[in-house]
């Protein structure tokens, strides 16, 4: 495994993020079928750890936070604090009722105070907002997350999906008021979602920003043959949501990356993966929720991809309207809210 720092930091992290939304408890949240219960979820922590991950990713909403209290559980059976990278995001609601959610100074408070306490640990290492919110005042944000960095209890800050323009004037206000910056980048990105590639990742790439880009498999679509199905596939109405637009075109890259898997002898998921690492992302956020899925992000790794492969993956693309950026929670993650954290 390499490790490189986290964008303008000294933080050392695995060049694959493990993605812990697959890990909680299917009774509480909006999650479906496909989310692992604790005991289920072990080998695959187990497994990352002993490849070399070192970065994992959570969020407060994740089961309800029962993804949280999760990996805060089984963490310490295989790594020592010190050794790992632990990102966790707030901005989702997680509860139906005024104040909880969004990025003003009190909700911020109460949800890093509550995601540690899940997490059994004094700090995180990487705080995140999980979307822009236009209810809050930015600099209210900012300066929330400076005095939440300055308190001990997050090492670093980073953002979530929003268009550059909101990425950038976060940036500097941050800078004019000698507050905390994000350090990275938790975007849409993959074969199927190129839009990030117009501003986002320029300005991340001008700016010295990491990039930890989520759903690198397009929620598992780049990962089988197109006609083929998962109980996740079936069930995540969110995912549905984000490939709906250009659907011959994206066919067309998924029989690419097949083509391409086919020749070089590798699983399909391989060759996503490895496209990412063309594009300077500093760790892809991967999901394992089956033998055979850490495996596969691992020869990513070690598969560089001849410019005419990529450029056979990139060649059916159709440009789309940005979706993954809503400033607000979808519908369904409002109305499917379950119990309290």
């Amino acid at each position: 495994m390499d490790y490189v720092n986290l964008g303008p930091t000294g933080l050392k992290v695995s060049r694959l993020c493990l993605g812990c939304m697959s890990y909680g408890d299917t009774r509480r949240g909006w999650h479906g079928d496909w989310v692992l219960d604790e005991d289920r979820s072990r080998p695959f922590i187990r497994e990352a750890i002993e490849s070399g991950i070192n970065f994992f990713d959570t969020a407060n909403m994740y089961s309800g936070g029962a993804s949280e209290e999760v990996i805060g559980r089984l963490l310490p059976e295989f790594a020592h604090r010190d050794e790992i990278v632990v990102a966790t995001k707030a901005f989702l609601p997680w509860r139906r009722a005024p104040n909880t959610g969004g990025l003003s100074r009190k909700s911020l408070f109460n949800a890093i105070d509550d995601s540690l306490g899940r997490l059994k640990m004094d700090h995180v290492d990487l705080y995140q907002i999980h979307r822009w919110d236009e209810s809050t005042p930015i600099a209210e944000t900012m300066e929330a997350l400076h005095d939440i960095v300055k308190a001990g209890k997050a090492r670093y800050i980073g953002a979530s999906s929003m268009y550059a323009w909101q990425f950038a004037k976060a940036q500097e206000i941050a800078r004019a008021n000698g507050w905390t910056p994000f350090v990275s980048m938790q975007n849409h990105l993959n074969l199927l979602y190129r839009e990030e590639e117009r501003e986002m990742i320029p300005l991340c790439h001008d700016q010295g920003v990491a990039l930890i880009p989520w759903s690198p498999l397009a929620r598992g679509r780049l990962a089988r043959a197109w006609d083929q199905s998962t109980v996740r596939s079936e069930t995540d109405g969110f995912g549905k949501s984000l490939y709906r637009q250009n659907v011959d075109a994206d066919r067309a890259v998924v029989e690419a990356v097949g083509v391409i898997a086919e020749a070089r002898g590798v699983e399909r998921a391989s060759v996503a993966l490895a496209w990412h690492f063309t594009k300077g992302v500093t760790a892809p956020i991967v999901g394992a929720t089956r033998r055979g899925h850490i495996a596969s992000a691992l020869a990513a790794l070690d598969l560089e991809l001849t410019a005419d492969e990529i450029e056979c993956l990139e060649a059916p693309y159709l440009p789309k309207t940005p979706v993954g950026v809503e400033s607000t929670a979808s519908t369904e993650w409002r109305l499917s809210v379950k119990g309290d954290r």
